[in-house]
């Protein structure tokens, strides 16, 4: 067992998720490389100081570039607001240290592209959680091994209802694209549809600012977006992500459609997937549910019992193993930062889609 110094950059809800990963993923996965969390930087000394008493760091600070200098860092976690992610993942790869990068990759295509174009060679990844729970790690099995045949149709979304309220006050997340619906919940479910079904050939969107005026200044970014897509594949796809879908608190999910059946899923009940099998009798045919347990991917590492479930931290936990791994045997981990550029593209070209009415060939961006 090796150790590795951690550095995390940002201390607030995704460094906390982020920091308990590294603490556990050693005993979890019995991983080669164990993690010593060196440094946490906040954007407060104090802040910074709360979050190394609370999350276990040897140090804390208030500058990113020390945390990215320092030599008892060695591998970097960049959980930051996305406009800072370019500027702190190109100067800890001018080091050479392998960089976690949390999504959206950058707050543009061109971040992300420069942030790809920084990597080249080194250890990478872009933080897509979701699609890592074993419930889609197994989806993602049956549709490669053509146990639902062929893909005709996918229809997946990403929608919350945290600012359904139009009396919910404006604050950072009703400011700027980056922090818009298309720029924080629909890159989780495009990097999904991407995942299960393949690349996007082309699209036609529409995206909308519902609620133009909250209290407390104007609403600068959108509510919610819908998209028409053609995979690579020749499969239809619809998606549509939402911040003000009432009722819905985790609502990540998708239906897959082939030619000898189906399967759907909803992150809401995350330890399950349904599926639908043609060739069954005609007595018993239709959607089942199956309860993931040990038999589906990186399950049994949590846990003994069928049913019992795994949780969000558990999919941190899975990430921080694969980014160990990518460190460890210097080979790349899906998603790399290319693979988050490929997220960033499709959003710009629903973006162009939206403005222009019109279908986008995502190719073209």
């Amino acid at each position: 067992m090796t150790r590795i110094g951690i550095g995390i950059v940002g201390g607030g809800y995704m460094g906390k998720a982020h920091a308990v990963a590294m603490s556990a993923v050693g005993a979890v996965f019995n991983t080669a490389l164990r993690p010593h969390l060196e440094m946490v930087c906040a954007t407060s000394a104090k802040s910074a100081e709360t979050y190394r008493a609370a999350y276990g760091f040897a140090r804390g600070t208030d500058r990113w570039q020390d945390l990215v200098q320092d030599p008892l860092v060695e591998a970097i976690i960049i959980a930051s607001p996305q406009g800072t992610h370019r500027a702190i993942a190109e100067a800890a790869f001018a080091l050479n240290k392998p960089v976690f990068c949390e999504k959206p990759l950058g707050a543009s295509l061109d971040d992300s592209r420069a942030m790809v174009a920084a990597a080249c060679g080194q250890v990478s990844m872009t933080g897509f959680n979701y699609i890592r729970t074993p419930a889609s790690q197994f989806a993602r099995k049956l549709i490669a091994d053509g146990t639902i045949g062929d893909v005709t149709w996918f229809r997946g979304e990403h929608t919350e209802d945290f600012l359904a309220n139009p009396d919910s006050p404006a604050n950072w997340r009703t400011d700027g694209d980056a922090n818009g619906t298309m720029g924080d919940l629909a890159p989780h479910m495009i990097n999904g549809a991407l995942a299960l079904i393949g690349p996007i050939s082309s699209l036609v969107a529409e995206i909308e600012t519902v609620h133009k005026t909250r209290p407390g200044g104007p609403v600068t970014n959108d509510d919610h977006g819908q998209m028409m897509c053609r995979f690579e594949n020749g499969a239809m796809g619809q998606m549509y992500f939402s911040r003000i879908s009432h009722g819905r608190k985790m609502g990540y999910a998708y239906e897959v459609t082939g030619t000898r059946g189906a399967i759907r899923f909803d992150q809401e009940d995350q330890n399950a997937i349904w599926l639908y099998c043609a060739d069954d009798p005609e007595a018993t045919r239709g959607f089942r549910k199956i309860l993931i347990g040990p038999a589906h991917p990186d399950y049994a590492a949590f846990c003994q019992g069928p049913g019992h479930g795994t949780g969000y931290q558990d999919q941190i936990i899975i990430e921080a193993r694969d980014f160990l791994r990518a460190i460890e045997t210097r080979t790349p981990v899906w998603p790399t930062f290319a693979d988050g550029m490929a997220v960033n593209q499709v959003i710009a070209a629903a973006l162009v889609s939206s403005r222009g009415k019109s279908w986008v060939d995502v190719a073209s961006l």
